[in-house]
């Protein structure tokens, strides 16, 4: 048992304090579950000692099946190990995060035998809204997301946690250039709709059921004007009240459910 102890101290000295902002690192029940169901590489989970829930046990059974080295450790040392202040108990010690290709996303419309439904996030910067965004995408049945390299929030453990395990089950692309990649999705067939106070048509009046990619711009400033330039159209969420903009999660969330309420209707998806 001594000794079992003085590997875990080892492995975690020489492994909790590089994590860096683009780790594997995953922490809380539901992101290492969903990790642990959809097959990525996990080297070790560090679970709380003497914590105990129907959640955890799910991650036990799994883990043990993959032959997934468990640590027991003190409370503290997880809140060292932690970079979202909420680990519920439990982090697990991923591979890094592979983003996909913007064609894997193409590909994966294909293989469902549906028009693809994206969306483009321009300058989104706050990890909390990049992690909304990727939860509500993968629960309204969006076939991915497209993220540039640069000025905004990448795969991070705190986007992970908001996430809630939908990362693990949306491919999401990492592209240098977003102007040069609309034009490409536009040759593609696709449809390129910007959400824009300022847009022709109210959100909830398209059909949604044309090859289509949904670009979401920063709550600062919106848009960028090249990205803008190269949309199709513009489309407004009508307000009512004395504020006239959304949080970018929401206005997402709004335009995602309600394309998956009309492509559903329309037979391009089912409900689980």
């Amino acid at each position: 048992m001594a000794k079992k102890k003085n590997e875990d101290r080892k492995y975690y000295r020489e492994n909790s304090d590089d994590a860096g902002p683009e780790s594997g690192r995953l922490e809380g029940r539901n992101p290492v579950l969903e990790a642990l169901r959809s097959n990525r590489t996990i080297n070790r989970i560090y679970v709380e000692k003497g914590l105990r829930d129907p959640v955890l046990e799910k991650i036990y059974a799994d883990a043990r099946s993959k032959g997934i080295v468990i640590s027991y450790v003190d409370k503290s040392t997880l809140d060292r190990m932690s970079e979202t202040r909420n680990h519920q108990g439990v982090i697990a010690d991923a591979a890094p995060y592979s983003y996909a290709e913007v064609e894997d996303i193409l590909e994966k419309a294909r293989s469902m035998n549906q028009p693809p439904f994206i969306f483009i996030l321009d300058g989104i910067t706050d990890p909390n809204n990049l992690g909304s965004i990727i939860r509500t995408a993968e629960c309204a049945g969006v076939h991915g997301i497209i993220i540039p390299k640069r000025r905004a929030a990448a795969l991070t453990p705190v986007v992970a946690k908001v996430a809630a395990g939908a990362a693990e089950h949306i491919p999401v692309a990492r592209v240098t250039n977003l102007t040069m990649t609309i034009r490409d999705l536009k040759e593609k067939g696709l449809w390129i709709a910007g959400a824009d106070m300022t847009g022709e048509t109210a959100y909830n009046e398209y059909d949604y059921k044309s090859p289509l990619a949904v670009v979401i711009g920063s709550e600062g400033e919106g848009i960028s004007r090249l990205v803008r330039e190269n949309c199709d159209l513009l489309l407004r969420i009508p307000m009512y009240g004395k504020i006239n903009s959304l949080n970018a999660a929401i206005a997402a969330a709004l335009i995602a459910f309600r394309a998956a309420e009309k492509r559903n209707e329309a037979g391009l998806i089912a409900r689980w």
